[in-house]
């Protein structure tokens, strides 16, 4: 209990212990020391105290993929994946301008989890055009729950990383990001 004290001191009352939860206390999450920093191992991906990988890593070539999506409309669509042996989010395809949104959904993996940013262009309500970008959260029922775990730990940080996403959105089913679901959250704003 004094290893999870130091690592998780707002989960421990220096009055009385408190229990942790079950996801800490499961058989695939064991505390590990270092120098003078508790972590924590789970799903054999190391943590640091505030929850977030010590892993992921955003390289400059995948930030670049984004600005040239938002500045120069070089790219329709981005689609990142995590890459476990380089241990950072990687650029895995690009949409030329010209393809269509179908295309982008036809490009996502039925059964793995995935990032993308898609740059909407729409006619608003007021008959004016518009460009929004979303930011897609792709986490499929079909896809490991380990794959779900390290994407749902690593979204908010990558997503972070992008400055200029007008919408946040988590899909686990195409229905989740229908292309009019997207034109309707860009509307309402």
């Amino acid at each position: 209990m004094a290893l999870a004290a130091a690592a998780w001191p707002c989960l421990v009352s220096p009055h009385a212990p408190v229990p942790l939860p079950p996801l800490l206390t499961s058989p695939s999450a064991r505390f590990l020391t270092g120098n003078s920093n508790a972590t924590m191992e789970f799903l054999g991906f190391t943590l640091m105290g505030g929850g977030s990988p010590a892993w992921i890593d955003v390289p400059e070539r995948s930030k670049s993929a984004f600005l040239e999506l938002k500045r120069r409309k070089v790219h329709r669509y981005v689609i990142f994946k995590i890459d476990d042996r380089s241990e950072e989010v990687v650029v895995e395809k690009t949409g030329a301008p010209g393809e269509s949104y179908d295309d982008f959904t036809a490009s996502l993996p039925a059964d793995d989890c995935r990032y993308a940013v898609y740059d909407l262009d729409f006619v608003s309500d007021d008959n004016c055009r518009k460009s929004k970008i979303f930011f897609i959260s792709w986490s499929p029922d079909d896809s490991r729950i380990r794959s779900k775990t390290i994407y749902a730990v690593s979204r908010n940080q990558f997503r972070h990383e992008l400055d200029g996403v007008h919408f946040e959105i988590q899909a686990t089913d195409p229905d989740d990001m229908d292309l009019d679901v997207l034109r309707d959250r860009a509307n309402r704003t």
